[in-house]
This record gives C-alpha cells, sequence and structure tokens, in this order.
C-alpha cells in the first residue's frame, strides 16, 4: 500500500529541517504563510478516484502529479520548486523508494517543470513519470 505525506510531515521536511540545514541565506517563510488548502490538494490528488478506480496508479504514476503539483500550483510564497524536491524525496522515502539523480539534474529538471505550459499538463506528468523511473532505486 502507497503511504501518503500528511501536512505535519511537509512542514518538517520542507521547514523545519531546511532551517536548521541550509547554508545559504535563502529566506524561508514561516509554514503558516502557505495559501490555504493548496498543499492540502496537492498530497491528496495522487490519491483520488473514480468509480472506485485509482486516477494515478502505482508509486511512480502518483510521485509524479505530486511533483507537478507542488510546483504548479504554487502552494507557498516562496520555495515552491525546492520545497517539491523536498517533498518529492520525502514521499519517495516514506515508500521505501529513492532517486539517485545528480542534483543539478534535478533541479534544472524542476526548472523545466515550472516553465512548462499548463496546455501540456498530461504530456508533463508523463515527462516526469519517465524521469522518476529513470532515477529510482529500491531502499534496503
Amino acid at each position: 500500500m502507497i503511504k501518503l505525506l500528511s501536512i505535519t510531515e511537509v512542514e518538517y521536511i520542507a521547514f523545519r529541517l531546511a532551517r536548521e540545514l541550509m547554508t545559504y541565506n535563502e529566506p524561508i517563510p514561516d509554514f503558516t504563510t502557505r495559501f490555504p488548502n493548496i498543499l492540502e490538494s496537492c498530497l491528496l490528488v495522487p490519491f483520488q478516484s473514480f468509480a472506485k478506480k485509482p486516477l494515478y496508479k502505482g508509486l511512480t504514476s502518483k510521485a509524479a502529479i505530486l511533483f507537478y503539483l507542488m510546483i504548479k500550483n504554487h502552494p507557498f510564497q516562496n520555495g515552491n520548486k525546492r520545497i517539491a524536491m523536498t517533498t518529492l524525496f520525502g514521499f519517495l522515502y516514506k515508500n521505501k523508494k529513492w532517486l539517485k539523480v545528480d542534483t543539478k539534474e534535478l533541479y534544472n529538471f524542476a526548472v523545466w517543470v515550472a516553465g512548462s505550459s499548463p496546455k501540456v499538463k498530461t504530456e508533463t506528468v508523463q515527462a516526469i513519470e519517465t524521469f522518476l523511473r529513470t532515477y529510482l532505486v529500491n531502499l534496503r
């Protein structure tokens, strides 16, 4: 069974941990400044179903739409790409997976997703799935 991330887990990995561990001077707004209900929606959409069938089947599909929504729906005032990456890693870790990918390559990919047109959402999410499958590894 695929496990979802809670709001509390996102707050911890994306904000508390970032404040403790970041070595550069990037402003991190308080977690309570997020836009109401957008983060909650981003976390729940991967688990939606229609007629008792999941809209996003499997971990990779769920992770892809999560990553897309965390970037494109802008749940935060600042750092949406950074938070999308840490949320993705948290989601994968909770499900005993990880991405073995160069940091710069992941960042460039996140920038590409951010710049993608909403008109090609389906194709962008498919590209994210392909990217994830390329670098996904099992945790021991």
